[in-house]
């Protein structure tokens, strides 16, 4: 596949303490966090583990060493480069529990909110210059009128919000996916963000695919795509939600017991995509949900709230894709309208295109056609429901006969006897039930 290509700017590793920007306390506990929580003695052992440089790491363990907190163990360790061993004193320990009294969180030193609004900035999802051949790469395995990626091109290209709407069984969400699969590049996710003395992680195994990194060759003078290990190398974000999505899952995740965050879901997908599928489907109003992003969407900025209820900014840079089965005008006003940058109609095929995708489905799945079978779906079938088509509609029904043909024990065959069989699963006829 033809991937999009970027020189994304990697986040440079910090050189010493000053260059954090983090509170030294703050810096200071979780080292001592991580020595309780992870036992580790080496200076090295301890770099991984907060992710941080050796140099910087050994001047957060000699500012520990100075307030009594840390003491080294006194011996080389011929085992590791002859490093020497440090261990929490009585002091330390007593400090660590009390710092994981006030917060659970260890391990990976977080990044300050205003440094990850620079990398951010570097690895804009609007720097993303999409062709129409990656476009088209991309969805290669999905039938599409030209028209369509002359208006998908565009709005991919802008990273801005997009309305795919028509009816259902159309390949919204497989043409969702295609947007995603279109853009190829990486970029630099970090595993946890600092405000205002608060931990917020964002790096989620879920959601975000941590793409192989280089080994850190210590023996290798001129190391090169040295970056700071706070941050996850990751292919861009894309986030799915249906019909699950309430409004409090856009909030700051807290939890009381560990006395952390964790960044919502638009904050997990910066840098990729934010999918709202099946939006009408929610128990919440598509108005009321788009009124949420109304900030987000116009000035690429979300505004999140702590549990003291002190607001901050943080920055949204997302390519939000709404795909819904209803017409706009039935599920938002005007100004909603007005707010989504791109409104995409998806329809369902012609029978020329109907054809096309019925006959590339059978030979993918080993289904010979036959024209007899297929001169009866479409001049005695589909006529039945107005000569609708869908999607969909090709799969369904070349699934059904290969079901059917398992069942009997003959061989993959196309009748309009299992036409009819297939299409009777395809619908369910009204009628009334009685109880």
């Amino acid at each position: 596949m033809n991937m999009v290509t970027t020189n994304v700017m990697a986040p440079p590793p910090p050189k010493r303490m000053a260059d954090m920007q983090l509170s030294p306390v703050m810096m200071r506990d979780i080292l001592l966090k991580t020595v309780f929580r992870k036992n580790v003695s080496l200076v090295s052992e301890l770099a991984r583990a907060v992710c941080l440089p050796t140099p910087v790491t050994q001047e957060l363990v000699d500012m520990a060493r100075e307030q009594k907190l840390m003491e080294a163990m006194g011996t080389l360790n011929a085992n590791n480069g002859n490093e020497m061993a440090y261990q929490l004193t009585d002091a330390g320990k007593t400090r660590a529990m009390d710092a994981l009294a006030q917060s659970e969180y260890f391990g990976a030193m977080p990044v300050p909110l205003d440094v990850y609004r620079e990398q951010v900035a570097r690895q804009s999802i609007r720097n993303l210059a999409i062709t129409r051949e990656q476009l088209t790469s991309a969805m290669g395995h999905l039938i599409l009128p030209p028209a369509l990626l002359d208006q998908l091109g565009p709005a991919v290209g802008a990273g801005r919000s997009i309305l795919m709407y028509g009816p259902p069984g159309n390949g919204k969400s497989s043409i969702s996916n295609g947007i995603r699969d279109a853009m190829g590049d990486k970029i630099y996710v970090p595993r946890a963000i600092e405000y205002s003395g608060q931990v917020i992680t964002v790096y989620d195994p879920i959601v975000h695919s941590a793409a192989e990194a280089e080994e850190d060759d210590p023996t290798v003078l001129r190391r090169k795509n040295r970056f700071d290990t706070r941050y996850v190398y990751c292919e861009r974000p894309t986030v799915i939600t249906g019909g699950e999505l309430k409004l409090d899952m856009l909030d700051l995740v807290y939890n009381p017991t560990a006395r952390t965050y964790q960044a919502p879901l638009q904050l997990k997908s910066t840098g990729g995509i934010f999918i709202v599928d099946d939006l009408g489907r929610q128990e919440e109003p598509p108005q009321s949900l788009v009124n949420r992003w109304i900030v987000p969407l116009e000035e690429s900025k979300d505004i999140l709230a702590l549990q003291s209820g002190e607001k901050f900014e943080v920055p949204f840079d997302t390519l939000v894709i709404f795909s819904t089965n209803f017409h706009p005008n039935e599920i938002f006003d005007k100004a909603a309208l007005r707010r989504i940058f791109f409104k995409i109609k998806i329809d369902g095929p012609d029978q020329q295109d109907f054809l096309k995708i019925f006959a590339l489905v059978a030979r993918k799945k080993g289904m010979p056609l036959d024209e007899k079978a297929l001169i009866h779906l479409l001049q005695k079938k589909y006529p039945t429901i107005d000569n609708v088509y869908a999607n969909y509609q090709p799969v369904f029904l070349i699934d059904q006969m290969i079901s059917i043909c398992e069942f009997e024990g003959i061989p993959y065959q196309m009748t309009p006897d299992l036409i009819d069989r297939a299409w009777a699963n395809m619908f369910v006829k009204d009628e009334t039930i009685v109880k």
